[in-house]
């Protein structure tokens, strides 16, 4: 009936604004016909109460309580409703009735979602209450603090800076973290070995960091890897394991060629270590998820680990000739001399010098070949070319990088 009502007015109308008005009022009423939904339905005729476990009452020193800010909201709704039941059984003035509506509205709006509607409720020290709607959203909220995510045990963070001397699988853990986080194994190991009897006396002799438990501490990360997670974590290499080398001081070391897998830098960047406790665990972590079998990027299949930065500017100073340098036209008889007269200072790393180099090829039958020869090159090219695997020609290295 009120849809026809509606049709009617609609072409008598001039009013432009009351056309919008009228087309949308028909458009709902029609969503509600087809959808076989009744208005009735939208409104509450019974309030759900949070079990009391999930908004308790704690005693504080001195008799005084401590309350969930839920009960504020419900006693509100309840003593609204109880005084409505009573005006209404004492035939109230209309007025007054339609006041005490309008408030266990707004009692019931502030206990599912306060601040939303008008004014928000305010407890004793002037702090909004917070709502069921603000138990669930945001950061803070049961799903992204509690469901998404959650604290984990054998469990540490800190700050990365770059670790040049490590190799590839390795990772620098502050002793301190280190500690704390295999402490476990540090007390098996005091027990079994006989130094501590008892968990009590393991821990006062870990708290005391005497030599035997570093040296215990050495042999339980020997064999034992961690993984480095940094957030956010976008592709399966942002979780990554590395064998732990024991360092000074607070802060993680990175090996410099795993930065673009976890997109890290070093200028503040901070990541998080975690210990698989058991043999599988360590076992997966060592076969799947070692830095050294993840060198391809599962996106596309091209090399992830790539020279960057300091590396191909440290490649091409050591590369790089220089005109008249200290130490040019020297001839050396192997890399080694070559080394050493950098080391004492007689040539420069840039100085353009000649080399006997021997390189290593193997034939079709898998046999080593040496072939000696001298080469123009210069003291830095003949350094490099002595790190450099069995197989490669010195000609790869011998020009700027």
């Amino acid at each position: 009936a009120e849809a026809e009502k509606l049709r009617g007015e609609i072409p008598e109308t001039n009013s432009e604004t009351k056309l919008k008005k009228l087309t949308k009022r028909l458009k709902l009423i029609e969503a509600f016909l087809e959808s076989g939904n009744k208005p009735e339905w939208m409104v509450l005729t019974v309030l759900p109460v949070l079990p009391p476990e999930l908004r308790p009452l704690v005693p504080l020193e001195g008799g005084r309580f401590a309350t969930s800010d839920l009960n504020d909201l419900y006693r509100r709704v309840i003593n609204r409703n109880n005084r409505l039941k009573r005006l209404l059984d004492l035939n109230a003035p209309d007025i007054i009735v339609r006041n005490e509506k309008r408030m266990l509205q707004e009692s019931v709006d502030a206990l599912l979602d306060n601040g939303r509607r008008g004014r928000a409720i305010t407890g004793s020290n002037k702090r909004p209450l917070k709502s069921l709607a603000d138990m669930i959203k945001g950061k803070q909220g049961r799903f992204r603090q509690n469901l998404l995510g959650k604290r984990v045990d054998y469990s540490g963070r800190s700050v990365i800076v770059v670790g040049p001397t490590l190799k590839l699988h390795q990772c620098g853990l502050p002793k301190k973290m280190a500690l704390e986080l295999f402490k476990p194994f540090i007390f098996s190991k005091l027990e079994r070995r006989g130094l501590a009897t008892t968990i009590k006396a393991a821990k006062k002799l870990v708290e005391r960091e005497g030599g035997e438990v570093w040296d215990i501490l050495e042999e339980v990360i020997r064999e034992h890897p961690v993984m480095l997670n940094r957030a956010p974590t976008l592709h399966r290499l942002g979780i990554q394991a590395f064998e732990p080398v024991l360092i000074e001081g607070k802060a993680i070391q990175l090996h410099p060629l795993v930065c673009a897998a976890f997109n890290a830098d070093f200028d503040g960047d901070q990541m998080a270590v975690h210990v698989p406790l058991s043999l599988e665990a360590q076992l997966e972590a060592r076969a799947l998820m070692m830095s050294t079998n993840n060198i391809l990027s599962p996106a596309n299949g091209d090399p992830i680990i790539v020279p960057s930065q300091d590396v191909v500017l440290g490649l091409y100073y050591m590369t790089r000739e220089a005109v008249n340098a200290k130490g040019e036209g020297m001839m050396f008889a192997d890399t080694r001399e070559a080394r050493r007269a950098y080391e004492s200072g007689e040539a420069s790393i840039h100085a353009r010098v000649k080399v006997r180099v021997c390189e290593v090829s193997y034939d079709e039958n898998g046999e080593k070949v040496e072939t000696v020869s001298v080469k123009d090159t210069t003291v830095g090219r003949a350094l490099l070319f002595d790190i450099l695997p069995d197989g490669l020609p010195f000609e790869l290295i011998n020009r700027p990088m």
